[in-house]
């Protein structure tokens, strides 16, 4: 099979490459997975990199997640077992943690609907309990993570506002239905927060960027609010001044989602429950900016490693249906 693979750690494009390898065997309990479509992370550039939390040994096919067609002809979402990765023609993954695609969703849609949803999911209900009625700051808003928290956030009955990067990423958010969109190359985060919220600020704010996001976010929280970390897609990891915190009475959450499948897979698993009925019900729907063949996976991950991608970029393997 054709397979992505990664010899020595570096940037993306010039460290992946496509080979002709052996399909994965599967261990006991695992199943063989063909390959319909494989979402691009940012996690994938991480583990390019050697800067992800797992340090697969090389060489290595990165794709954290898919949408595949098991032997027996079930469509379900997996992520995948690595080193063997989902950038590849077929995946070995746990059978217990196989979760059905959603009918209403494409391969490409479907691949899209798990890491990112379930980290926005558990984010703001878990981490953050987001109510009703809330304000809800989103960094990265038209990006594969902030897009899917700003759908989820509109869902829960919050008033959304997206953080974005230029006038694409913007008009992308607007689409997405943030209430208010800051582009941050030429406003003021704070001011604008501040102005929108008569003063009190952000009751929740979702951070997968850290650096100067984290920064300006806890100069704009509100009493009692809620700051939930997902990420450093910046490069740079905050340092808090906790008694910060402490003086304007907000919490900072931490989220590793991947700690959920290994410590409450059963909260997973109705997470993805709800995530299909509000997909049934077309409240949430991931936003595919581009659908590329598998020759193009290198280039599409160092897109997503530059910050230059909008919503999601997907892989469709030689001969996939959709």
């Amino acid at each position: 099979m054709q397979a992505w693979r990664v010899h020595r750690n570096g940037e993306p494009s010039e460290v992946m490459r496509l080979e002709e390898t052996d399909r994965p065997t599967p261990d006991d309990g695992q199943v063989l997975i063909e390959v319909l479509a494989a979402n691009v992370n940012f996690p994938d550039a991480l583990l390019c990199r050697g800067q992800y939390q797992v340090r697969p040994p090389l060489p290595f096919t990165p794709g954290v997640e898919i949408c595949g067609r098991t032997p027996d002809g079930r469509r379900v979402l997996a992520t995948p077992a690595l080193p063997n990765g989902g950038f590849a023609e077929y995946v070995v993954a746990d059978e217990a943690a196989l979760l059905p695609a959603p009918e209403d969703l494409d391969d490409a849609e479907a691949a899209a609907l798990h890491i990112g949803y379930q980290t926005g999911w558990f984010g703001l209900h878990r981490r953050a309990r987001l109510q009703a009625g809330e304000t809800l700051l989103v960094h990265a808003a038209a990006g594969g993570v902030g897009s899917a928290a700003v759908q989820l956030g509109k869902a829960a009955g919050a008033t959304v506002i997206g953080v974005v990067g230029g006038p694409e990423k913007a008009r992308a958010a607007r689409e997405l239905g943030c209430d208010l969109v800051v582009d941050r190359r030429s406003e003021n985060i704070v001011a604008a927060v501040k102005e929108a919220t008569g003063g009190r600020g952000a009751d929740v704010v979702y951070d997968p960027v850290g650096g100067d996001a984290y920064a300006l976010s806890v100069k704009c929280i509100a009493f009692e609010g809620r700051v939930v970390v997902v990420g450093f897609a910046s490069g740079v990891i905050p340092t808090p001044a906790l008694n910060h915190a402490l003086v304007k009475n907000y919490s900072i959450a931490g989220l590793h989602w991947g700690l959920y499948t290994t410590q409450d897979p059963a909260a997973v698993r109705a997470c993805h429950d709800e995530l299909t009925r509000l997909s049934a019900q077309g409240v949430i729907k991931p936003l595919i900016s581009e659908r590329v063949p598998q020759a193009g996976a290198a280039a599409a991950v160092q897109r997503v490693a530059d910050g230059t991608s909008t919503g999601r970029i997907v892989v469709l393997p030689t001969g996939a249906s959709r």
